[in-house]
């Protein structure tokens, strides 16, 4: 029961953290009456490349952020709590390389926001528990693809063009998601064998059982 409690524990803290940072600083630029959108992601400059780091933090106005902060909470305590092992690297990979693609191919504008992460987290746990055809994990594929499945449509700019949408972050989110569960297939949580299956292989491949000894 301990354990279970630490685990869970595990699973919480890191997402709730990185909630109160994103948090802290929305509150922080309304108190101080400031924008930090200088600081977000703009493409294809050495100045804007600092919003590799720091644009998942900032965000457009408290509707925006509670928009990611509801899935960051789902997702990140999902990925950490069945993930143990390679969460905090599969997070930090998710943010840094869709942020590099972004950074690499994006439309010249501010790109700002966690919704890369977002869409990154809800593709690595639907991937991963396809690729790795665990049950507990490929109900936890079908469950992201129930709840967050309508996120694919974030990815068509032309659906929304009333909407300033970073597209380039959500498309390179899901990138970033489906590569990292391929590259961290055997590492992490794996497809349980139970005894009485290796028990089957060991029998098929005897040649001394008793249904391959010919009649006398």
């Amino acid at each position: 029961m301990v354990s279970e409690k630490n685990k869970l524990f595990y699973s919480l803290f890191f997402p709730t953290v990185y909630l109160l940072i994103i948090w802290a600083v929305a509150v922080a630029e309304y108190l101080l009456d400031i924008r930090f959108v200088r600081y977000g992601l703009w493409p294809r400059t050495l100045d804007g490349a600092i919003g590799i780091l720091t644009s998942p933090l900032i965000h457009a106005d408290f509707n925006h952020l509670f928009a990611n902060s509801v899935p960051l909470f789902v997702l990140g305590t999902t990925l950490f709590y069945f993930y143990r092992s390679i969460a905090l690297r599969v997070f930090i990979l998710i943010y840094l390389f869709s942020n590099i693609w972004v950074w690499g191919i994006g439309r010249e504008a501010y790109h700002i926001g966690s919704s890369g992460i977002v869409y990154g987290l809800a593709a690595f746990l639907f991937s991963s528990g396809l690729i790795r055809k665990e049950p507990r994990l490929m109900a936890i594929s079908m469950i992201v693809a129930f709840l967050y499945g309508s996120l694919i449509w974030g990815v068509f700019p032309e659906l929304f063009p009333e909407k300033n949408i970073s597209w380039e972050g959500h498309l390179m989110g899901i990138f970033a998601g489906v590569i990292f569960a391929v590259y961290f297939r055997k590492k992490g949580p794996q497809k349980r064998t139970y005894s009485w299956e290796d028990e089957e292989e060991e029998e098929e491949g005897d040649e001394d059982a008793y249904w391959k000894i010919p009649p006398v």
